[in-house]
């Protein structure tokens, strides 16, 4: 079971351009102290301005961009790891691939809006926040604390650009679309979106055209792309014409003190 699967975690309104500034902190070798205060710096106009709560939603963001690329769970180094290799090479453009993977892996309740956002876009063309924070809600349970995430995690959409206003109040439209082509590429954000799931495990096809990743045109690829890709996965024959990939059971190394 996914530990982080019923937990929400995500309860800021995050910017692309942070979690940009957060990976090219971690790019230049800096340490975590270093990149606490760097972010510090960042977000104190823009973020809790005049606050001086200990922890207030400047120290909760904080929080959120250093455990996407900084102080992820144990399982998921290897993809953060790889994740930064990624990052070194893609172009500013492209590397909101690699930051909705990252955040989908630690987030799970990231993924859970975004599929069920990527579900009404394809039934209707459009979506209203209140059905997303109605869905959520029946997911999570009828908490205030659930509905106010699901609304920040809408508005991260809107200021990654992946959904767009309409002239409707509370009503999106789709925004960027990506084509994701390279097979390595697509295979790392496959990983990341096993982690999300409670088994760790899905068919092929259903990762490729899943809604929760309704911003990318994913290339369809074979398991031997995915296998040359990464070590961390491994498949079953399932059905005729499909693969299950699931997540390689990692050797976990005890922690200190326990």
């Amino acid at each position: 079971m996914n530990y982080r699967e019923n937990q929400i975690g995500f309860s800021q309104r995050i910017r692309l351009e942070w979690l940009e500034q957060t990976a090219n902190l971690v790019l230049a070798g800096n340490d975590k102290p270093a990149i606490i205060a760097a972010l510090q710096e960042l977000l104190k106009d823009k973020v809790s301005v005049g606050g001086d709560a200990e922890r207030g939603n400047r120290e909760k963001i904080i929080t959120i961009l250093m455990k996407v690329w900084l102080n992820v769970p144990q399982e998921l180094e290897g993809l953060r790891v790889d994740g930064i290799e990624l990052l070194k090479r893609l172009s500013r453009t492209d590397r909101i691939v690699v930051h909705w993977g990252m955040v989908t892996a630690v987030y799970p309740f990231w993924s859970v809006v975004a599929a069920n956002v990527g579900r009404l876009l394809r039934l209707q063309g459009s979506v209203a926040a209140a059905h997303v924070q109605l869905r959520m809600r029946e997911q999570y349970g009828e908490r205030e604390t659930v509905s106010r995430a699901a609304r920040r995690v809408l508005r991260s959409y809107l200021d990654w650009g992946v959904l767009s206003d309409t002239s409707n109040k509370g009503v999106y439209s789709k925004g960027l679309s990506l084509t994701v082509d390279e097979p390595k590429i697509v295979s790392w954000l496959i990983e990341a979106s096993l982690y999300a799931r409670s088994n760790g495990s899905a068919a092929l096809k259903e990762l490729i055209g899943s809604p929760s990743l309704f911003p990318f045109h994913l290339k369809h690829i074979g398991t031997k792309s995915v296998l040359a890709a990464t070590s961390r996965l491994e498949f079953l024959r399932h059905g005729l014409d499909d693969d299950l990939v699931m997540l390689r059971k990692q050797k976990t190394t005890p922690s200190k003190g326990g």
